[in-house]
């Protein structure tokens, strides 16, 4: 192919911003490798997102009514309209005929996001039945949340065998494979490659100030976990080898503002309280110690930026990805991790008194050239 490629990207985050930022991570990537790529997101666009490197499409915002993805709601809180349905389709037909893709390139389904059938299936679709018809990935992390019904483990592999072509899984196979949170993994495994963890390398590697230097960064989402480990890490730095320190407290952009106030109003001297940052990763590369809420992302850039690391792992409603990733990473000795509901001042204490000796830069032996790994395989299977 002479020509530069074409690439849709559809991503939806619905609590988070994870799912988005590991999709503008691997654009990036791949545009540097000579895709051209359109990315569309269905969730609330936040500034802490660097969207270089692609043209963005912002479909009308819906999330999770709850932590237990009761429901989808849409910007106001009420339910998403049929009319809000329509123009969301409308929107991604629209952006297909225009770009009219080499490659389309679906996140998490058909592993997640059942909820957005509605709008991805009319996708695939009108993909598959398009001519020519455009390769069909999927990209999916490298755990799932736990799958108590049969019936739907047979719809993934149903959908997968229909409408993909290949299924990305941003893992390690020697760390943690497919398998052990997808049983019928085996049904799919020609289908099957592993790319690795997906993590901003480029931002790694480049050359940073002092921003951050000797703090302790506590960063968390937008829920009621991430206000009570921002406001848990107030009440405890006086009782920690680091209660000198600077610490820094970053708040998700989707906490409400009252409680952002309030927590930003209770924090003495030493302590910063504000929104979460773009300059993330060099703040990591120079502190202490970080506290996260252990999502894919920011424990894996922990690991990168040879951090020391606790995480609190989400672990809402049959959410228990964070949390099987986080024991396994505490099992190898590279992070602490405290359960969410064992979270309290004297475990929290505990935790960050037991880092003390901890030696940063610990080799972590985890393939996270996940970025790179997936711009080269789909260049290989386009670029022919």
């Amino acid at each position: 192919m002479t020509k530069k490629p074409k690439l849709l990207f559809y991503v939806q985050h619905l609590l988070g911003i994870g799912h988005l930022k590991r999709a503008t991570t691997l654009a990036r990537s791949m545009n540097s490798v000579g895709f051209d790529i359109t990315l569309v997101s269905g969730g609330k666009f936040v500034p802490v997102i660097d969207k270089g490197g692609m043209k963005f499409i912002q479909l009308p915002e819906v999330r999770a009514a709850d932590r237990n993805f009761s429901g989808l709601v849409e910007k106001d809180g009420s339910p998403v309209s049929n009319q809000t349905k329509q123009i969301r389709i409308e929107t991604l037909f629209a952006a297909f005929e225009r770009i009219k893709p080499d490659m389309l390139l679906v996140e998490m389904f058909p592993f997640g996001r059942r909820m957005l059938e509605f709008e991805i299936i009319p996708l695939l679709e009108r993909a598959t039945s398009s001519s020519p018809r455009p390769l069909i990935v999927s990209s999916v992390r490298d755990i799932l949340v736990e799958k108590v019904e049969t019936k739907r483990t047979n719809h993934m592999v149903k959908m997968s065998k229909k409408y993909f072509d290949k299924i990305l899984v941003h893992g390690d196979p020697q760390f943690i494979s497919f398998d052990k949170t997808f049983p019928k993994a085996f049904q799919i495994s020609d289908l099957l490659s592993y790319t690795g963890y997906v993590v901003e390398l480029d931002k790694i590697n480049i050359e940073s100030g002092g921003v951050g230097k000797d703090e302790v960064i506590v960063s968390s989402g937008s829920g009621a976990v991430g206000e009570l480990i921002l406001e848990t890490a107030v009440r405890v730095r006086p009782h920690t080898y680091l209660s000198n320190s600077t610490w820094r407290l970053l708040a998700g952009h989707y906490m409400d503002t009252k409680k952002f106030k309030e927590i930003k109003d209770l924090a003495p001297d030493g302590i910063i309280v504000e929104r979460a940052r773009p300059d993330f990763i060099q703040l990591l590369k120079n502190c202490s110690l970080s506290i996260s809420q252990g999502g894919y992302n920011t424990v894996m850039e922990v690991l990168a930026c040879g951090a020391n690391g606790i995480a609190i792992p989400y672990g809402g409603g049959r959410e228990t990805e964070q949390t099987l990733r986080a024991k396994l990473l505490e099992d190898r000795g590279l992070i602490k991790q405290i359960s969410e509901e064992k979270l309290s001042d004297k475990w929290l204490i505990e935790a960050i008194n037991q880092t003390k000796n901890w030696q940063n830069n610990k080799q972590n032996n985890l393939n996270i050239n996940g970025a790179k790994n997936t711009a080269n395989l789909l260049a290989s299977l386009v670029f022919k």
